[in-house]
């Protein structure tokens, strides 16, 4: 079977375990590896070194670069301090932490940057590209799995790659993908995507044999992702945005079947995607960077035509079901490179409906996706900067509190910005949806305020805005009492205001 699989017969003499492929990494080099959200990403040989350095005693440093987080790796590596610089994207506990602490350099990035950073030699060079693969296709073209990510880029850029090979993968899995690389500027040409179905680049990554040096048998599962189920808060917030796109259809600022329909990654984000079920839209298409749960629900109830991503991240038991099946969904979907899948200008052309998750969101409309208290990096950007700036409608969602009630996601001012009042047309939480499109900033945070803050914190931001508005401005603010909600719940474990705090003037 491994034979089969390795289609070149020449690369068949460089099968070897994973423990023999780590010698490869040394201190101090760069790896490009595959994975994006949890699937598709390298394992074994990362893994291994892993397990070499544990029994060693070796002080071993390398930066790595991947699509988005690499599942329980990154946790892997984090705990054997492997890592000196990571990018562009991660989700492990044990990672932030190690960034928190400042013990890793973490470089966050908007997903669709890493390849062009990568291209214009600004990123540096990348040493050892560990690809996982379906397959090696006769003329030494690797056919992915689960995701492309920025494998293509890494196997382009690498001066030597590791190839891991998932048995565990159905071989059905070829004819998934859609590897296109853009040219280098100045010979860049557009992006000839017109369509979600459109198919323009080939089925495997091109890559010249002899930069492989390694093939490594896997069966190591993806890391299922941690979705849970809706909760009646989710719901509503479905519910929200379901009466809203019915609102844009029948006043003709939609059509019947709606726009390309973008889903960021996490349980609210697939929550919402998967209200669709139930409504009346059909004939659905999806062009997002990964495809959840959600999306093949969907499928499944016959709303969806067509899905173009670069990654599936499911469920421990949806991923098992869509894997054994994927022959079912293959005619209907894409995964290809997230430069391509996140790319502003096919985002443009397609008049993307974009739904992404926001930590906070501030009585303007500026949202906050990556940082808790303007510190410390929860998981990353990843690409809703990408689709919330080029969409043709841009959603931003959240629920109203955290925490049991002690933090309001809708505050005065935001502590960090990642999104600003400019690129978010709708805001949602379970209270309801603001749509902001055409608002000045004071009507903006009157809108927010009466329709999305939860009401204990309503009538203190009503407040904060009222006697902000006596000084004046474009954007009424109170400097000395923009943050001080953030600095109440530091001090006192809660941001709403009790007798004893008494009112900053």
């Amino acid at each position: 079977m491994l034979e089969h699989r390795i289609r070149h017969i020449g690369l068949q003499s460089r099968v070897m375990t994973a423990d023999e492929a780590q010698t490869w990494i040394r201190d101090g080099m760069t790896l490009g590896v595959s994975g994006f959200t949890k699937s598709g990403d390298a394992k074994a040989v990362l893994q291994a070194l892993a397990n070499r350095v544990e029994e060693s005693g070796e002080r071993l440093s390398i930066d790595v670069y991947s699509g988005a987080s690499l599942g329980d790796t990154d946790g892997i590596l984090s705990a054997h301090h492997l890592i000196r610089r990571r990018l562009p994207y991660q989700s492990d506990g044990l990672m932030r932490e190690a960034i928190n602490a400042g013990e890793l350099e973490y470089v966050d990035q908007h997903l669709s940057h890493t390849a062009e950073l990568l291209r214009g030699g600004s990123l540096g060079e990348i040493d050892l590209a560990i690809i996982e693969a379906t397959a090696i296709t006769q003329d030494g073209g690797i056919i992915p799995t689960t995701s492309v990510g920025n494998s293509p880029i890494f196997v382009q850029r690498a001066k030597h790659v590791i190839v891991e090979i998932n048995m565990n993968i159905p071989e059905a899995f070829e004819g998934l993908h859609d590897i296109y690389l853009p040219l280098d500027r100045p010979q860049r040409l557009p992006i000839p995507i017109r369509s979600v179905r459109d198919r323009i680049g080939s089925m495997s990554i091109p890559c010249d044999p002899e930069k492989i040096v390694a093939i490594v048998p896997s069966t190591l599962s993806d890391t299922p992702s941690s979705i849970v189920p809706a909760d009646a808060d989710t719901l509503r917030m479905a519910g929200y945005i379901l009466d809203f796109l019915e609102h844009e259809v029948r006043y003709g600022r939609l059509p019947k079947q709606l726009a390309p329909l973008q889903s960021g990654v996490g349980s609210v984000s697939n929550a919402v995607l998967s209200g669709l079920v139930n409504s009346a839209f059909e004939h659905l298409e999806i062009y997002t960077e990964v495809m959840q749960d959600a999306v093949f629900e969907l499928f499944d109830a016959g709303k969806v035509s067509f899905a173009s991503a670069s990654s599936l991240t499911l469920s421990e038991h949806k991923a098992r079901r869509v894997t054994n099946d994927i022959a079912r969904y293959r005619d209907r979907m894409i995964l290809r490179p997230q430069e391509i899948s996140n790319h502003p200008e096919v985002v443009r052309r397609l008049g993307v409906i974009a739904m992404n998750t926001a930590l906070e969101a501030d009585i303007y409309g500026n949202v906050n996706s990556t940082h808790v208290f303007g510190t410390h990096m929860m998981n990353g950007i990843g690409g809703s900067g990408d689709f919330a700036r080029n969409a043709a409608l841009t959603v931003f969602v959240t629920k109203s509190v955290a925490k049991g009630g002690r933090v309001s996601s809708i505050v005065p001012f935001v502590t960090h910005v990642d999104h600003t009042e400019h690129d978010v047309d709708v805001l949602v939480t379970e209270r309801g949806l603001a749509d902001l499109r055409g608002l000045s900033p004071r009507q903006r945070a009157r809108t927010i305020i009466s329709t999305l803050a939860h009401p204990d914190y309503r009538d203190a931001l009503l407040d904060y805005f009222e006697r902000a508005q006596r000084r004046g401005g474009q954007t009424p603010h109170l400097l000395e009492e923009a943050l001080s909600w953030h600095n109440r719940f530091r001090e006192t474990g809660d941001m709403r205001k009790t007798k004893n705090l008494a009112r900053v003037m």
